[in-house]
């Protein structure tokens, strides 16, 4: 067998730094082939307990264990960027299957030649490069881009190389320190794929609610310098936590204003449906939002958008558009639309053009050809991790501020930091000294002062941890300005998108199905044809019960069309509170597009209160 039978075994293991007790005496036994997701807040020492298990830090007290010839296997730095190709690269990374080749040129002694050959055939050393080339292309890279060097692609596409080689490799123990902040959706779905069938020990530190629901079977928590293994992904994880936690009046006071909303919501419906029973199960799934953290660790979470004036709609129409780079197209027939409550998720592999349509919406890309027409106040706020990288790392946040409101009061500037979480203390700390998240808070903080119509986040919640991303999804929610979002936190975007746009063969066009169903679509494109084909060929020909998965379905779809009312109802308010204002009779043109929306959004209403009614009786039939 190539591989050792990994277990990792944690005994009382105590580390500091710089005085500061990181760990105390903590302890966890980790089985082999176990997938475990490691959790808890920044700055609690997640990435240093990798360094210990790595052996690159010193213990002051305690011991890590590991069978003798497990290896260990990590992202540390992106592949230098040299001329040898990516194949090849990631070839190199199982260093046995290099050595063996190797060998295999020079030597003479027949019984050696004889041990390689065996040795090459039992690591299936002849079919590594196609299982090479299935990690590139999962990880986004084309044939043609896996034959190129290294030195063609950026640092953060070389990390993905870096991860590329780590996974061929196929350490006993995988150690993977938060590797979808350098991935997009696409990419970060296919790893959540690929670890969950991954045949080895898993220890993986993320953000990502989504990645570690569906990819581990437990939850590490560092927090209060211990370590506590939970079973089950982060829901399960977090609704345990949430019971030793004692309740929050806060919490309850929310709690109890979700369900009488709710409530009412059903009690409107219920004369309509032959059993509205089923409405019910939404008032179950809030019943069962537990808080996650205390009220004192929410309220550093914060994000604090300024609310933007309202615009007659639609704030950007675009028709007949074209738009690319140097006379070349990028994207053509675009026809577009974004009203100010919108709030769109772009979803597409990398290099189909979602960064171009984000330049062209931010006014940053002009169009080559057709039709661009803008409200006249219209203020965009635009939020990229370039940005991030881009802050004066020798001047504090206040500075930073300073510069966009000179004449602005230091109480009033501090306040401004405040209400995205950053305190009195980190508001004099140089940049270069703050963590990740923390100077995210500051760019965004800087994206939304102007208080924009529109806001552009491209990749928001990397270095974010997950009461931050929490917060984020708050704050967005009650924002009123129109939100275009391009995420790898499937979370994020299934909170917070209720349009989705994809961007595909120099097009964009709205997807019709839901996050799920487009999850789906992508890992299933990653299949074997003659697999799926199987597949089909294996089902019944009747089926006498609904399977599960398929009530679950239902069960979703009927969830996804009560979700729509309620959004269509607040939609209707807000409208009919505008047609209700005398001052905009004032404006003829203006009074006309909200009559326009107005009657499109009772159109939808009626046409989703009756999908709604029809799924809740396809679920009835289902379950009955």
């Amino acid at each position: 067998m190539r591989h050792a039978g990994a277990m990792l075994r944690i005994n009382e293991i105590s580390y500091s730094v710089a005085g500061r007790v990181l760990i105390d005496h903590a302890s966890v036994t980790i089985p082999d082939g176990h997938k475990v997701g490691i959790v808890g807040r920044n700055g609690t020492g997640k990435t240093t307990l990798f360094r210990l298990i790595r052996g690159e830090l010193a213990l002051e007290g305690g011991e890590i264990s590991l069978p003798s010839r497990a290896r260990i296997g990590g992202v540390a730095q992106e592949v230098p960027g040299n001329e040898v190709s990516l194949i090849d690269t990631v070839l190199a990374a199982d260093t046995e299957r290099a050595e063996l080749l190797a060998e295999s040129e020079t030597a003479t002694a027949a019984g050696r030649i004889s041990d390689i050959q065996t040795r090459l055939a039992d690591i299936d050393a002849w079919s590594a490069e196609g299982r090479a080339s299935n990690i590139l292309k999962g990880l986004g890279f084309t044939d043609a881009e896996q034959r190129m060097p290294c030195s063609a692609f950026s640092g953060g596409w070389r990390m993905r190389v870096a991860l590329a080689g780590v996974l061929f490799a196929q350490p006993d123990l995988l150690l993977l320190d938060e590797p979808t902040n350098y991935l997009d959706l696409e990419g970060a779905l296919w790893l959540e794929s690929y670890l969950a069938r991954y045949p080895h020990t898993v220890l993986i530190v993320s953000h990502d609610r989504e990645l570690l629901n569906r990819a581990v079977g437990s939850i590490l928590h560092l927090e209060d310098k211990k370590l506590t293994l939970y079973q089950g992904g982060y829901e399960t994880f977090a609704e345990t936590r949430a019971a030793r936690l004692a309740a929050a009046e806060s919490e309850a006071r929310k709690q109890d204003a979700r369900r009488a909303h709710l409530q009412s919501f059903v009690d409107r419906f219920r004369a309509k449906a032959s059993k509205a029973v089923q409405a019910q199960s939404r008032l179950k799934m809030i019943a069962k939002l537990k808080p996650i953290t205390t009220p004192q660790e929410a309220a550093l979470k914060r994000f604090t958008f300024p609310e933007p004036e309202e615009l007659s709609p639609p704030i950007i129409r675009v028709e007949n558009g074209v738009v690319g780079y140097d006379g070349k197209p990028v994207l053509s027939r675009l026809d577009l639309r974004i009203d100010q409550d919108d709030r769109i998720a772009l979803l597409g592999r990398n290099g189909e053009g979602k960064s171009t349509l984000s330049k062209l919406l931010s006014g940053r890309l002009e169009l080559m050809q057709g039709r661009i027409t803008k409200a006249s106040k219209l203020r965009v706020g635009f939020f990229a991790q370039h940005q991030v990288d881009e802050l004066h790392i020798d001047e504090t946040p206040i500075d930073h501020i300073r510069r966009l409101r000179p004449t602005e009061t230091p109480a009033r500037l501090r306040a401004r930091l405040g209400g995205f979480g950053i305190g009195a203390e980190q508001a004099e700390t140089l940049v270069g000294r703050l963590s990740g998240g923390q100077k995210a808070r500051l760019s965004l903080m800087l994206a939304t002062i102007d208080a924009p119509h529109m806001l552009i986040l491209d990749e928001p919640t990397n270095h974010l941890d997950i009461e931050s991303r929490e917060a984020l999804v708050e704050a967005l929610t009650t924002y009123t300005g129109a939100v275009i979002l391009v995420s790898h936190d499937m979370h994020l975007l299934s909170l917070v998108a209720d349009r989705l746009w994809l961007v595909k063969d120099g097009n964009v066009a709205p997807y019709e199905g839901d996050l799920e169903s487009y999850r789906a679509m992508l890992l299933s494109s990653d299949k074997p044809a003659k697999a799926a084909k199987t597949a089909e060929s294996s089902k019944p020909a009747k089926v006498k019960k609904p399977s599960r998965d398929a009530v679950l379905a239902l069960k979703k779809d009927a969830k996804n069309c009560e979700q729509r009312i309620e959004k269509l109802s607040e939609m209707k308010t807000r409208v009919a509170a505008k047609l209700a204002d005398p001052a905009i009779y004032d404006d003829i043109h203006g009074l006309k597009e909200w009559q326009k929306k107005f009657a499109e959004i009772e159109r939808a209403l009626t046409l989703a209160e009756t999908l709604w009614m029809e799924a809740l009786e396809r679920l009835e039939t289902a379950e009955s």
